[in-house]
């Protein structure tokens, strides 16, 4: 059983300040968790409302769960974390890796995660302002991904003006990306689908493309900027 504390601290980790300041984060699912595990990250505990082979666990009423679960529902088992601690790397010529400007969205997030995992691509860079990647519902649409993918949260200025390779910006006015020639090390900056990348940042971006609208003469809305990032990372990596 847990305590009132416990169970209140749990439910802290909802908010991102709560999950700086005790370097924890919560997970939920066999998927995520068994992911994490495999991944040798380090869990706090775990619990689970029935038996689960090969994972270490604390057995609870289902109540509990219902009491300390992240999300619309429980799930039957759940997991404290702690967060790890990645150094930013300083080799930027060992393939492609992407940027996110001021993204938002959980889900979005998540979903990159998971494309970048998909690609093969190990660091994923994001501005202080984009959403916390250890959001419950981060966690959650990444589905164990997050295991697989360093986020690193810093100002993208001087990460794209010291960038030793190819620096690329998405933009409704770039060039189209049917005609690009991607190298094999570079940096892809997507920004927020409502507010695109922000100035500042698209200032030292001197290679601007586009996924041409062919909808022919409609008013198609702006792509989600996961739908674009899928694009476009199958064109980087498409085999030449």
């Amino acid at each position: 059983m847990l305590s009132k504390n416990q169970v209140k601290h749990i439910r802290q980790l909802s908010k991102k300040k709560y999950r700086q300041e005790s370097r924890m984060f919560v997970a939920e699912g066999e998927k995520v968790v068994c992911e994490l595990l495999n991944s040798g990250w380090k869990a706090e505990a775990i619990y689970a409302a029935r038996e689960f082979k090969g994972i270490p666990h604390t057995m609870v009423h289902p109540s509990v769960l219902d009491k300390i679960t992240h999300l619309s529902s429980a799930s039957p088992l759940l997991g404290l974390f702690k967060i790890p601690q990645y150094d930013v790397p300083l080799d930027h010529k060992a393939g492609f890796s992407v940027a996110l400007d001021s993204i938002a969205d959980p889900g979005n997030l998540g979903t990159i995660i998971r494309l970048c995992h998909w690609f093969g691509i190990k660091d994923l860079f994001c501005s202080p302002n984009t959403v916390d990647c250890f959001n419950p519902k981060v966690i959650q649409s990444t589905m164990g991904s997050i295991a697989r993918v360093r986020c690193h949260y810093l100002d993208l200025v001087p990460l794209v003006e010291n960038y030793g390779s190819d620096v690329y910006a998405t933009t409704l006015k770039g060039s189209s990306h049917y005609v690009q020639s991607f190298p094999s090390n570079g940096l892809l900056v997507m920004g927020s689908e409502s507010h695109g990348i922000t100035e500042t940042l698209l200032k030292k971006i001197k290679k601007q493309i586009t996924i041409p609208n062919l909808s022919q003469g409609t008013t198609a809305e702006s792509l989600n900027v996961t739908t674009a990032t899928a694009i476009l990372l199958n064109e980087i990596f498409r085999p030449q």
